[in-house]
C-alpha cells in the first residue's frame, strides 16, 4: 500500500519528531510507536528512553523535551523548536493529550490554520453563525523561513476556558515546520500577552498521524485541567471532520483544490511544502 511506502524527505528524516507523550508511557514497559512509516520500541533506561527500529534494531536519536519523548531517524540537522514561553513561571505548560488521527498530518495541520471553520465545526465555542466571516489577513515568510500569518481576527463565543462572552480574538499562526504549527491568541485577562499553542503532529505513515498539542496558558483564573479538557473537547470535533477528508494526503497541485481568499495561509503553506522538497503524506504537484 503507498501508505506504507519509506520516507526520503531529508526535511523529515534528519528532523525531531514526537513519539510519545512521556506521561502516558507504562513504566517498565516497552512502548511501540511508527514514525514515517518506521515501526520503533522505546525503552526505558537509567539515562532516559533508548528507542531502535524495529525493522534493523538499529538505535534512533531520542531525547525528552516539553513533557514529549522524541526521535529523529536520520542526522538531526537541527535542534528541536524553541519554545520561549515554556520558561515563563506564571504560565501552564500542559500536554494536551496524543490523539490519533486517520488522515495524513499534513491534513492536520492546514486544518489548525482554517479560520473558515471555527463557525460550523465548533459552534458555540470557537464560532458561531452569523460571525462566519474571515477578514482578510497578512501572510509573510519569517527571516528564519517560517510561515507567518498575523492580523487575523475571528468572533468567538467562547474563545477559551477563561472568557466570559463572546469577543474578537486576535490569533498569529506559525509554521515552524513541516508537521509543526503554532497559535498565538490574545488572553483575555493579560491582554497584553498571548495564550500559545502548538501543535506537534506525529506523521505515523502517509494517511495517519498522531496529533500531540502542548499547551503555554496564562494561569490567571484557570486550572491545568480546564486548559487539557478544553483542547481536547475542541480537538475530538476536528477528528472526524479531518477524517473525512478526501483523498487522505495532502495535495500540493495549487488546481486540485479550489482555495477561497480565507485559504490564504493554506495556499501559502503548500507551496512551502513544494519548496521544502516534501512529499511524505502529500501528493506531489506534478501527479
Amino acid at each position: 500500500m503507498s501508505q506504507d511506502r519509506s520516507c526520503n524527505d531529508p526535511v523529515l528524516v534528519n528532523d525531531w519528531h514526537i513519539i510519545a507523550d512521556l506521561a502516558t508511557l507504562p513504566q517498565g514497559q516497552t512502548h511501540r510507536a511508527r514514525l514515517l512509516g518506521v515501526d520503533l520500541a522505546a525503552r526505558e533506561s537509567r539515562t532516559g528512553y533508548a528507542v531502535t527500529r524495529l525493522d534493523t534494531n538499529e538505535p534512533v536519536a531520542a531525547t525528552e523535551r516539553y513533557g514529549f519523548l522524541w526521535a529523529c531517524l536520520g542526522t538531526p540537522e537541527r535542534d528541536i523548536v524553541a519554545i520561549p514561553e515554556t520558561d515563563e513561571p506564571d504560565r501552564h505548560i500542559i500536554t494536551g493529550g496524543s490523539i490519533g488521527v486517520r488522515v495524513s498530518g499534513l491534513r492536520a495541520v492546514e486544518n489548525f490554520l482554517d479560520m473558515g471553520h471555527f463557525p460550523f465545526v465548533h459552534t458555540g465555542w470557537l464560532g458561531e453563525e452569523p460571525h462566519t466571516e474571515v477578514q482578510p489577513y497578512q501572510v509573510r515568510l519569517t527571516e528564519g523561513g517560517e510561515v507567518l500569518a498575523t492580523e487575523c481576527r475571528f468572533f468567538q463565543p467562547a474563545a477559551s476556558p477563561t472568557a466570559s462572552g463572546g469577543m474578537m480574538v486576535d490569533y498569529i499562526y506559525k509554521v515552524v515546520r513541516p508537521y509543526t504549527v503554532a497559535l498565538y491568541k490574545s488572553n483575555p485577562v493579560q491582554t497584553d500577552r498571548l495564550d500559545v499553542i502548538f501543535l506537534f503532529v506525529q506523521p505515523v505513515d502517509e494517511e495517519n498521524c498522531v496529533a500531540h498539542p502542548l499547551l503555554c496558558y496564562l494561569k490567571d483564573g484557570i486550572d491545568a485541567a480546564g486548559v487539557r479538557a478544553f483542547m481536547q473537547l475542541i480537538f475530538g470535533q476536528d477528528k472526524p471532520i479531518l477524517e473525512n477528508q478526501y483523498p487522505k494526503r495532502l495535495p500540493l497541485n495549487p488546481r486540485a483544490e479550489t482555495p477561497i481568499r480565507a485559504d490564504a495561509v493554506s495556499v501559502y503553506y503548500r507551496r512551502w511544502l513544494r519548496d521544502h522538497n516534501v512529499r511524505y503524506g502529500a501528493i506531489p504537484a506534478h501527479h
